[in-house]
């Protein structure tokens, strides 16, 4: 299994990548292939910019990188790993250390306070209540919701709600983030300020970043963009 514990300069120069990706889905008029034998290589500390017009596979692609589904055929590595070669129980265990999400809705638990949110998958990790809290309130705090705590969901802003997301993701110290139009629902200015943040975590927690967006002075931020047309990949 991967380890977490290995020094981060000792990181391979490629951390995540395809190798013949392919996606196919069953629809009424017969086969949709969405992704097209997609050969891929992403550096550790990278920040890639995904786009594509809707419904080109963008949120597709990112599933199957973030693991949360499937490949028709084709592989994808971390490191030396292929991760759909694991075990379920294996493979979950990766998702929970290694990657953290971000999607256009918070998806946050309505019933649970903005700490109890963020607590959540430290305690699933085993951390005790105590542990899971303090992690948690640093990365409310770092995200400038340290008066937010008790709050929850209903209570916040659009911005305070995607805060708290970002803190969740982060709360396990993964090293790649993967951020599915984190602004959509939000207007420009607060959109400006989530940029402004995942910057800033992208530095201070050694992240590699994998993003889908539709804004072009993002996309033009970041490392490199990649660009889904007809089931391609390219960039």
């Amino acid at each position: 299994m991967i380890d977490n514990t290995t020094a981060r300069r000792d990181e391979p120069k490629v951390l995540l990548r395809t190798e013949n990706l392919t996606k196919s889905f069953m629809t009424d008029s017969g086969q949709l292939t969405v992704l097209k034998d997609v050969n891929l290589a992403i550096a550790a500390r990278e920040r890639i910019a995904v786009v594509g017009e809707s419904g080109s596979g963008k949120t597709t692609l990112m599933h199957i990188l973030g693991t949360l589904d499937r490949p028709t055929s084709g592989h994808c590595y971390f490191e030396s790993t292929d991760l759909f070669s694991l075990k379920t129980d294996q493979l979950d265990h990766f998702r929970n250390q290694q990657l953290g999400f971000v999607f256009q809705f918070h998806q946050l638990l309505p019933e649970f306070t903005a700490l109890e949110n963020v607590m959540m998958p430290a305690l699933i990790a085993g951390h005790n209540r105590r542990q899971a809290a303090e992690m948690a309130q640093t990365l409310l705090s770092q995200t400038g919701l340290q008066q937010r705590l008790t709050h929850k969901p209903g209570q916040l802003s659009g911005g305070e709600q995607q805060r708290v997301a970002i803190a969740r993701a982060l709360v396990l110290k993964p090293r790649i983030l993967i951020a599915d139009e984190p602004t959509g629902n939000l207007d420009s200015n607060t959109s400006d300020g989530i940029y402004s943040l995942l910057d800033r975590v992208y530095l201070e927690y050694d992240l590699t970043m994998i993003m889908v967006t539709h804004n072009d002075e993002l996309a033009a931020r970041m490392d490199r963009t990649l660009r889904i047309c007809d089931g391609c990949v390219t960039g």
